[in-house]
């Protein structure tokens, strides 16, 4: 039968878990769309997992509950799973996982239809990213840096303030110069609906919601869903940046429940199991996801992917965030730690990391002090670190007035500047002086890592810097 002929299969050969298995197939392809039509009518859309000589695959993403073997029919589109993208139409819209409108207004009719699964991207056409972005986050700005056109994850674990965490960078994400056209592409998978709700609100009370388009697979809709939600979403990011030139802020949650879709469809396939029953595949799967952000040469707008993912166990080693860790440019570590003192947001600064950091600050961007401020803060609290441990052993009556002042630091660091409000937007510069005042608690010939110039200027000055006021909030 030709592909997409409209010709219908009878029967099924077998139903498992969220697939089906239909035989004596012909002229039928890897990632083709199916219809399966059950005995009482209702339509339901699948996706070819797999094609041998005459058996085909098909993951089914509302699920198998209540059809019939013998009585169901199945129609194989002749084409992938494809998405209708415009800018006028999905901007402010909210949809479901699989893009269909959860907000009473229709779908999509204008615009181009695209393959959800993207086209990889040319490296050469690829621009390397080195635009500051400004979180108004201490912790991320001042010494885990964004950059636009960067994919940076954040690591956090359940009851964690991660989705607090990612609203307060969709607010205040700001470039330090020009105005720019943005837009926020959100994309939740498995998650409740209260998590949901607060995004949608907080969009509202920000005035954001105009220029947001969200895809909400909730922890009561069909786990397969998942595997869909994030390739919609980013083929509407990437239209809405390489056709629109906006730039994009895509956020991701939770890329856990996406693995964990992915487990249980390489399960009911019998495919062997690698680490933790995770199929060999987890790690091109998640860079297909991971790689659509960036920059291209021909294009003026740009995607910045932040994906959050609740670490099973607080577990950094798990094959969920030490897989996502390579193909990322880094990562923000939410620290359970840090939550139950009190701080937020508890971002630890320490496992943290932003690979494109030192090409988005300095002098031109932010300012000429930022690399070696950052590594004179990270030095002193990685120490502050070594003596809380040795206090706990010996006890802090018996430390050195050195080790005494070394542990001060610490407070004042998680307490001033890590700890801010949720609607605590610093400039950078405000980041920067107040990284200057932790610092300068130490005598000159302690701060080995900034310039005795940079202490002169910046560290030994009275008066505040005169800040100037951001641009419009871009991605």
């Amino acid at each position: 039968m030709p592909a997409g002929s409209g010709l219908q299969y009878l029967g099924l050969f077998r139903v498992q878990g969220p697939l089906i298995f239909v035989k004596g197939i012909k002229n039928i392809g890897f990632g083709e769309m199916a219809e399966v039509v059950s005995s009482e009518g209702e339509v339901r859309l699948g996706r070819v997992l797999s094609v041998s000589e005459d058996l085909a695959i098909v993951e089914l993403f509302e699920g198998t509950a209540g059809l019939s073997a013998a009585d169901s029919r199945v129609r194989f589109l002749g084409r992938p799973f494809e998405y209708r993208v415009s800018a006028e139409e999905v901007l402010g819209r909210v949809f479901d996982g699989l893009g269909r409108p959860l907000d009473e207004g229709p779908p999509p009719i204008g615009g181009e239809v695209r393959n959800i699964n993207g086209l990889p991207i040319n490296p050469v056409a690829r621009v390397y990213p080195q635009d500051f972005i400004q979180t108004g986050i201490s912790a991320i700005d001042g010494l885990n840096a964004l950059v636009r056109g960067q994919k940076l994850p954040i690591f956090s674990g359940s009851g964690l303030p991660h989705a607090q965490v990612a609203a307060q960078i969709v607010r205040q994400a700001r470039l330090l110069e020009g105005k720019e056209r943005f837009a926020i592409v959100f994309a939740a998978m498995g998650t409740k609906h209260e998590e949901a709700q607060f995004f949608r609100k907080d969009f509202e009370e920000s005035g954001s919601l105009k220029n947001v388009v969200m895809f909400l697979n909730l922890a009561d809709d069909p786990s397969i869903e998942r595997l869909i939600t994030p390739r919609v979403a980013l083929t509407v990011a990437e239209h809405l940046a390489f056709e629109e030139n906006m730039h994009v802020l895509v956020i991701l949650t939770d890329m856990t429940n996406y693995c964990e879709a992915l487990r249980e469809v390489a399960t009911s396939k019998g495919e062997v199991p690698s680490r933790k029953g995770y199929p060999g595949y987890l790690y091109s799967d998640l860079a297909s996801i991971y790689e659509r952000a960036g920059r291209i040469a021909t294009a003026k707008g740009s995607i910045t992917q932040i994906p959050i993912l609740t670490m099973p166990d607080d577990d950094i080693t798990h094959p969920i965030p030490d897989l996502t860790g390579y193909i990322t440019e880094g990562q923000i570590v939410v620290d359970r730690g840090l939550f139950q003192k009190g701080i937020y947001p508890p971002i630890n600064v320490l496992p943290s990391l932003s690979r494109l950091m030192s090409d988005g600050i300095g002098s031109g961007r932010t300012r000429e002090d930022h690399q070696n401020l950052a590594a004179q803060l990270y030095a002193l609290y990685a120490q502050a670190k070594r003596v809380e441990r040795l206090a706990s052993i010996i006890g802090e009556e018996d430390l050195t007035p050195h080790d005494r002042l070394i542990l001060n630091f610490s407070n004042e660091f998680e307490s001033r500047f890590i700890k801010q409000g949720p609607y605590d937007n610093r400039t950078i510069l405000e980041t920067l002086d107040l990284g200057w005042e932790m610092v300068m608690m130490f005598p000159s010939r302690d701060l080995t890592r900034v310039k005795p110039d940079e202490i002169q200027k910046y560290g030994l000055r009275k008066d505040a810097s005169q800040l100037p006021e951001t641009s419009d909030q871009a991605s």
